[in-house]
C-alpha cells in the first residue's frame, strides 16, 4: 500500500523511508521527528537528521502520514502518525502529556451531523481534546488542598504584618 501510494507520485520506498514509516505505525506512540531520528538511529546508524526531516515531509505530502500538534502539550514541536488508523480523537493529558486514542461511534456521528448541517463533505477530520488524566486529576486536588490549607495561614500572617507596621 505505501509502496503504490509513492510510486503513484514517481518516489521509491527506499529502506530508510521504510524504517521510518514503520517506526512511526508500530511503535504505539506519537512520535516527533527527534525522537523518530533517535529510533530509527538504532536501526540504522547511517541514518541522519536532514533523511527523517525530508522523509517526513515526503511522507506527509504522500498522504501517509498525519502531523499532529496535540494541544501545543510539548511546545511548537509536531507529532506524527501513520493514516493506516481509522479516523479517532486524540485525549491530551494537558500536566503530563500522556496522549489516547479514542475510536467509536460519537466521532462518526459529529462527522454527519456536521455533514447535515452545513451541507459539508468532510475529507479530513482532526479531534484534539485536552483535559487531565485521573492520574492528574488527583494530583491536582491534593495540590488544591494543601493550598487550601496553607493560604489561611498566610493571609493571617499578612493581617498580622499590617496591624504591627500600623502601630
Amino acid at each position: 500500500m505505501p509502496t503504490d501510494v509513492l510510486r503513484a507520485k514517481g518516489v521509491r520506498l527506499t529502506r530508510q523511508r521504510q524504517i521510518l514509516l514503520d517506526l512511526i505505525d508500530k511503535t504505539g506512540q506519537h512520535l516527533d521527528a527527534e525522537r523518530l531520528f533517535l529510533l530509527a538511529k538504532e536501526v540504522d546508524p547511517k541514518l541522519n537528521r536532514v533523511t527523517v526531516y525530508r522523509t517526513l515531509k515526503l511522507l506527509k505530502q504522500g498522504g501517509l502520514v498525519d502531523e499532529l500538534d496535540l494541544m501545543h502539550y510539548g511546545g511548537d514541536q509536531h507529532y506524527y502518525e501513520t493514516r493506516r488508523k481509522g479516523e479517532h480523537a486524540h485525549v491530551i493529558c494537558l500536566r503530563c502529556g500522556k496522549v489516547e486514542e479514542f475510536f467509536g461511534e460519537p466521532l462518526h456521528k459529529l462527522r454527519r451531523q456536521v455533514e447535515d448541517h452545513f451541507g459539508f463533505q468532510i475529507v479530513l477530520a482532526r479531534t484534539e481534546i485536552g483535559g487531565y488524566c485521573s492520574h492528574c486529576q488527583a494530583l491536582r486536588k491534593t495540590e488544591m488542598e494543601q493550598a487550601a490549607a496553607t493560604a489561611p495561614v498566610e493571609k493571617d500572617a499578612a493581617r498580622t504584618k499590617v496591624r504591627k507596621s500600623a502601630e
